[in-house]
């Protein structure tokens, strides 16, 4: 069995953020004594990710998402706890580390804003030592499987938001990365561009066998790229496991859609009506009752289609968050 490429074992990073109350005293009063509260980021965590996975790592803003990527990419150093990434403790930023991982922030600009892309990737190649007969051939590659020959060119504040990311995307893969950070790259992205973004991550893995720790706020990204999810909040995991069994754990209901045929049925007898949009209905019911509700509807209702299925995976995970407030 191969060692895991990320291995986190009781990861800690608690800042001490200052505060003070309000007005000229307080703020006086501050230059000589400062207050300060801890605040745990990330509190005690533990999972382990294998090589050539590719893992969602969920949770609201604010959960622990981004300073876990960045005591993973040695960024920040843990206050407690331990995290191996390729066998290698990221703090150290060893060369051998960086030169196998990469971190993209979907709301960070890491290209030369003046200058076209081409020559940042230029800058790349000599900060990474790249050889360049090797450096060009995946390089034109990368544009050519995120469709970006005609911006490559182009100065990068020259660029919108989705062609900017896809060229920020191209320069943080140029040194053949092994690991991958993605933090939120479709952000403040329209529908296409997520959906070309997406399918470079899933050709990307499978061509380098990458492993892949994506955290995004849009449910598509995860449900296209993710078998396995681990949901955070307040720096605790609450969740690690597959994505379809996160719908079986924190639910117990399913959302059966019915489209009749008339369309003037009252449905309410069923289970709670969530929505109605024409002839199509959509119904919340309880897990158990799921066969016997649909073996109703098709006795009783003129239906011209049917279907089951788990609830939104956003409603899940925001279930999971729900039970998670009283105990905390």
């Amino acid at each position: 069995m191969s060692e895991p490429a990320v291995r986190v074992e009781g990861l800690q990073k608690i800042f001490d953020v200052p505060e003070r109350e309000p007005g000229l005293w307080a703020a006086t009063r501050s230059l000589v004594r400062r207050r300060t509260r801890e605040v745990r980021a990330v509190d005690g965590i533990s999972f382990e990710i294998a090589p050539g996975e590719i893992v969602g790592f969920l949770g609201p803003n604010g959960a622990g998402k981004t300073t876990t990527l960045k005591m993973l990419s040695g960024l920040l150093y843990p206050s407690g706890g331990e995290a191996r990434v390729l066998d290698f403790v990221p703090s150290k930023r060893q060369k051998d580390f960086l030169r196998q991982i990469t971190f993209v922030m979907g709301n960070r600009n890491q290209l030369q804003w003046d200058l076209p892309a081409l020559d940042s990737f230029e800058l790349n190649r000599a900060i990474y030592r790249l050889l360049r007969e090797d450096f060009t051939p995946f390089r034109d590659e990368l544009i050519e499987l995120l469709d970006v020959g005609d911006l490559v060119r182009k100065p990068v504040r020259n660029l919108s938001l989705g062609e900017r990311m896809k060229v920020e995307i191209v320069g943080a893969l140029l040194h053949r990365p092994q690991v991958l950070f993605l933090d939120e790259p479709t952000i403040g992205l329209d529908v296409t561009m997520q959906k070309r973004i997406r399918s470079f991550v899933a050709d990307y893995n499978e061509r380098h066998g990458a492993t892949v720790l994506l955290t995004s706020h849009y449910m598509a990204d995860v449900e296209a790229l993710c078998e396995r999810v681990i949901v955070i909040h307040h720096g605790r995991i609450l969740f690690d496991g597959r994505l379809t069994e996160l719908a079986r754990t924190f639910t117990a209901h399913k959302t059966i859609t019915v489209a009749l045929e008339n369309g003037t049925g009252d449905l309410s007898v069923y289970g709670e009506v969530t929505n109605r949009d024409g002839d199509v209905v959509t119904l919340r019911v309880p897990k158990a009752e799921t066969a016997r509700v649909t073996a109703r509807l098709l006795a009783e209702q003129d239906v011209f289609d049917l279907n089951v299925e788990d609830p939104p995976i956003e409603d899940v995970i925001e279930l999971v968050f729900a039970q998670e407030r009283p105990e905390a």
